[in-house]
């Protein structure tokens, strides 16, 4: 009966990660001393919590266009608060947004009109290599116009390449959508986004759910540059729901689950896989 009953929690545990990234638990409060925090806009004038293990902070504003409006401020308290209790991870850690508007790209501002990329020239067009490059500057202004000066205004090290980045994919931004070439354009813009985070030298990770992953971006081959990257999986709804996240399949294949975020009260909270 043992044996049986562990195969049925298996069989559960995958059911759940293959629809929704996480399994359902109870709410437990876990040990604070190795509970890390990721804040963005949202918390934006609000207290944030003393002594977090490590914290994520987000580097944009909701859009991929457009910069927290309070990341100096974030991203010093994520320097001075934080304990480093985790050995694993980072004490500060970096996310972005990230979309891919090509469908509606006569009604954004931000579209490419040229560039040469892995999958071509790109010459304004609703294109992989348009999409590949769309993501490239999205990423250069994040870094340059958004994370350097704030980082510098926060006293924190401006180099982007010292930092953990991790890529925010999720259904709530501009997508394409509705076929597989749909998805390959998805893709290509992601790869963009790493391609011009990877040239700082900074490490890259993909942060999102199993269900939206798959609507947004699809299947990953393996000679893509989203294959190797880790993940930071979300949707848990408490300590333990997040400890049962860790055994989820990663996004892409070539990757780990490295962390698991969790909501409580409110607030985002992160567990270290690893």
């Amino acid at each position: 009966m043992a044996g049986g009953g562990r195969a049925l929690g298996v069989a559960a545990l995958a059911a759940a990660c293959l629809a929704l990234g996480v399994p359902v638990a109870a709410a437990d409060p876990g040990r604070d001393a190795e509970v890390g925090h990721d804040v963005s806009f949202p918390q934006c004038g609000d207290p944030l919590p003393d002594d977090p293990a490590f914290a994520v902070v987000g580097v944009n504003g909701g859009l991929a266009t457009r910069p927290n409006p309070c990341l100096a401020e974030q991203l010093a308290w994520a320097a001075e608060e934080t304990t480093g209790a985790v050995a694993a991870q980072p004490r500060l850690q970096l996310y972005v947004n990230t979309a891919n508007p090509g469908q509606v790209r006569h009604q954004v501002t931000t579209w490419p009109a040229r560039g040469r990329t892995p999958y071509g020239r790109c010459e304004g067009t609703n294109s992989r290599a348009c999409s590949w490059q769309y993501g490239w500057e999205r990423a250069a202004v994040t870094v340059t116009e958004f994370f350097v000066p704030a980082a510098e205004a926060a006293d924190v090290d401006p180099d982007p390449g010292e930092h953990t980045w991790w890529l925010d994919v999720e259904t709530t931004n501009t997508w394409q959508t509705g076929s597989a070439p749909a998805r390959a354009r998805n893709r290509a813009a992601l790869e963009g986004m790493v391609a011009r985070l990877a040239a700082t030298g900074a490490e890259v990770g993909l942060y999102s759910t199993g269900r939206q992953w798959r609507r947004i971006v699809g299947v990953v081959s393996e000679d893509s540059p989203l294959h190797h990257l880790d993940s930071w999986l979300a949707g848990a709804s408490s300590l333990a729901g997040a400890r049962a996240t860790c055994r989820c399949d990663p996004l892409v294949d070539g990757g780990d689950v490295v962390l698991a975020q969790y909501v409580v009260g409110g607030l985002d909270h992160d567990h270290s896989c690893v």
